[in-house]
């Protein structure tokens, strides 16, 4: 209660006044404290990392005792629970927040997402996992005003930094990922690879819209969709071990780095998911033949082979794209079977236009070549537009860009 304001009436209910007075206090107090500056919002992607995010945010809070700042998790539902206990800390904690995204996966677009979401004019991208160094993060900062650079990037590769207890082969694909890089890098950069950096909402706004969003390498999609090169910093750390849970790097990493190359060279041209689909249609052909020959082999009658051939042709090709061209939409369990037949389906499709086009242009005095290339690029790009709808489409409610 204010001072000098009358109290609440002994008369009535009394419960209702002194709850008004209350509030009314409360808001005045607000209202004449000054209002601090948002500095910094850290940016953390997540899934099924529960165990590491209390952790984390002390660490943060530690690192950053003397900035204003806010913690943004972007969660890609996860199943350990990890957004539940964002959320419980941040029912306490405003500086901390979560945004779980449903039927979408993804750590470049979870980044950007994240970044959207805040009103910071500077943000810092780091794992979930407490293998980057949050006590650099001033550092970080103090490299971005002083410098007056963009992009300031925590590297591995510039003196004083280091991989840390990395084996021989994460070591190499990590070296060899670098030197590829440089392919779209218009700028030497020791560690373009790196998930740990901060830049400006400036740089930011001024390249989201050319961002691919695919993959695990956020850095580079943004120092390579920059219409003007960025200035940069460059400030060592030491890669950490992970504390608890598993590491979400696996295989695929690899491939997912070669689509976002692609998407930065070739993707002007051609989408790249579209080429990632010819490809796989390319090594669909191979265990076509493969299964022909070996059924002709076995004696086996050549219309009842090439059927035969066809049809493990198309689950391998839908098999091999559920896993690489639409990693971020794939389907399990029993969409995965629904999945299947629609692919089968349009396919089936592709073919009769395929043969329906190469048959017209042949007729129509074309040669044979040209006539069946025209087919199969007919048939190629059905297959695309159809499946990409209807096999892999997300549903109308969920359907979010990415």
């Amino acid at each position: 209660m204010l001072k000098n304001e009358p109290g609440p009436s002994v008369r009535g209910p009394a419960a209702v006044a002194p709850a008004i007075d209350l509030r009314t206090a409360t808001l005045r107090r607000a209202e004449a404290a000054p209002a601090v500056p948002l500095e910094v919002a850290v940016i953390v992607p997540t899934f099924n990392e529960r165990d590491n995010v209390t952790e984390l945010i002390a660490r943060v809070e530690r690192a950053l005792r003397d900035i204003s700042w806010e913690m943004i998790f972007v969660d890609d539902d996860s199943p350990d629970g990890t957004s539940d206990e964002v959320k419980r800390i941040g029912a306490s904690d405003n500086r901390i927040r979560c945004i779980t995204r449903i039927g979408r996966r993804g750590l470049s677009s979870a980044c950007i997402e994240g970044m959207l979401a805040s009103a910071a004019p500077v943000f810092v991208v780091m794992d979930g996992d407490l293998q980057h160094d949050e006590s650099r993060i001033p550092a970080m900062l103090n490299a971005l005003r002083a410098e007056g650079v963009q992009l300031v990037i925590a590297s591995r590769y510039t003196a004083g930094g280091a991989i840390g207890e990395w084996d021989r082969t994460r070591a190499f694909l990590s070296r060899v990922a670098t030197r590829l890089s440089r392919v779209v890098c218009r700028q030497p950069i020791s560690d373009p690879m790196s998930g740990f950096f901060m830049i400006t909402a400036e740089a930011l706004d001024g390249c989201v819209r050319r961002l691919s969003g695919k993959g695990f390498k956020i850095l580079l999609d943004l120092v390579a969709s920059s219409p003007a090169v960025l200035r940069v910093a460059e400030v060592p750390y030491t890669f950490r071990e992970r504390l608890h849970g598993e590491s979400k790097v696996d295989s695929l990493v690899m491939w997912d780095f070669g689509m976002l190359l692609a998407e930065k060279t070739i993707g002007r041209y051609i989408p790249v998911r579209f080429f990632a689909f010819t490809l796989v249609g390319g090594a669909g052909v191979l265990v076509h033949m493969a299964v022909l020959a070996a059924l002709r082999n076995a004696q086996v009658g050549f219309s009842n082979a090439q059927a035969i051939a066809t049809v493990v042709a198309m689950i391998f090709n839908f098999w091999l794209n559920n896993l690489l061209t639409y990693r971020d939409r794939r389907l399990r369990g029993t969409r995965w079977v629904t999945g299947l037949l629609s692919f089968m389906a349009a396919c089936g499709l592709g073919a009769v236009a395929n043969v329906g086009i190469a048959s017209y242009l042949f007729a129509s005095h074309t040669q044979w070549v040209v006539a069946a290339l025209a087919g199969i690029a007919v048939g190629a790009v059905w297959n695309y537009a159809i499946t990409q709808l209807y096999t892999w489409g997300q549903p109308r409610s969920r359907r979010v860009p990415t």
